[in-house]
């Protein structure tokens, strides 16, 4: 057999274990190699992993982790993990897979109505990686405090109730730092000038919105209630909001949990900067997280002589107005005598 010969064998072989080598590494990267049944699932990289880390939490839903590896080390992924949440689609190959490693997705951070700054901690620390803990201390933080004008007392009014788009890693501080940054965007100079227009801060107008809130789940109602308070106020009148008084007493037991309907007269005399009946002007802070419709009635009252309302027992979840006494207590005992008739003790 010539040289010529022998060469052309050789190639031919040769070629053919390329092809076979090919072959095989194009199953290895391009074919499905997912185990999940769902559609798609959410994988989360903590900070400061390492990539033996990530293969701990990727292996329930990886088919061959050898393919994947093979992936892995062509692409340097092993040694550019990056924290955040990854989205894994069914059917994904393994270079998809460590493409998608390579995404973080936001999360779609959303909050409302809470009562206390634990609560609210706790309900951001479940949606991102930072935990409620070290988000609290970072509110708290008496120099971040100090450079925006925020005490521990009134510091929920920061928090602008909304959805905002944000990575799952962002850390407590840059949570909060971003927090104080759609305050400013929301209080912008139209909104300042309207709280000042109605003699208030937008610490106070948040505090004042967030006992409009608690007092009317009926959005089209709140202008009304926001401008009887305000007449109140400018009138140096004590609100007498209940649900202050009520706020007063879940802060005294630390139960925030209890459901009160009902307040009644000894309730009214407790000892607490909450409580407006005892207190004139507003509580140190907000007793709760007030919606932008809530805010939004405080800078833009209903003009109306009211001083007085109670709830409705005619139209439930509104509330009866009056300008004069007189009229309130027949309001007033009207509701007595039907909450009476449906034995709420509390």
């Amino acid at each position: 057999m010539n040289l010529k010969k022998i060469i052309t064998i050789v190639s031919v072989v040769l070629i053919s274990v390329l092809m076979i080598y090919g072959f095989i590494l194009l199953r290895q990267i391009f074919s499905a190699n997912t185990k999940f049944a769902d559609k798609e699932v959410y994988v989360f990289i903590p900070t400061d992993s390492e990539y033996e880390d990530v293969k701990k939490i990727i292996a329930p839903y990886i088919e061959n982790m050898d393919r994947f590896e093979t992936v892995v080390n062509k692409r340097d992924y092993a040694e550019n993990v990056k924290p955040g949440r990854f989205l894994f689609t069914k059917g994904m190959n393994s270079y998809e897979l460590v493409k998608a490693l390579r995404i973080n997705v936001p999360v779609n951070l959303a909050f409302n109505n809470q009562e206390r700054l634990e609560n609210f901690a706790g309900r951001v620390g479940s949606q991102i990686e930072a935990d409620s803990l070290s988000l609290l201390t970072s509110f708290k933080d008496s120099i971040f405090l100090k450079e925006n004008s925020f005490t521990e007392e009134n510091v929920l009014a920061m928090f602008i109730p909304n959805t905002y788009e944000i990575y799952w890693n962002t850390s407590a501080e840059k949570f909060r730092d971003k927090m104080i940054k759609e305050y400013r965007n929301f209080w912008n100079k139209e909104r300042v000038e309207k709280a000042k227009k109605q003699g208030l801060t937008p610490i106070e107008a948040t505090i004042l919105a967030s006992i409009v809130h608690k007092e009317s789940v009926k959005k089209d109602e709140r202008p009304r209630i926001a401008g009887v308070y305000l007449n109140r106020l400018r009138a140096l009148m004590p609100l007498q909001a209940d649900p202050t008084v009520i706020y007063a007493i879940k802060k005294k037991s630390n139960d925030f949990d209890q459901v009160i309907k009902r307040v009644f007269y000894n309730d009214l005399t407790m000892s607490s900067p909450y409580n407006t009946y005892v207190n004139l002007g507003l509580p140190p802070g907000p007793i709760a997280m007030p919606d932008i419709t809530a805010l939004e009635a405080v800078l833009n009252p209903e003009k109306n002589n009211f001083i007085y309302f109670c709830a409705s027992v005619d139209r439930f979840g509104y509330h009866e107005f009056a300008a004069t006494l007189e009229e309130h207590n027949k309001n007033a005992k009207k509701y007595s005598d039907w909450i009476n008739s449906q034995g709420v003790k509390r």
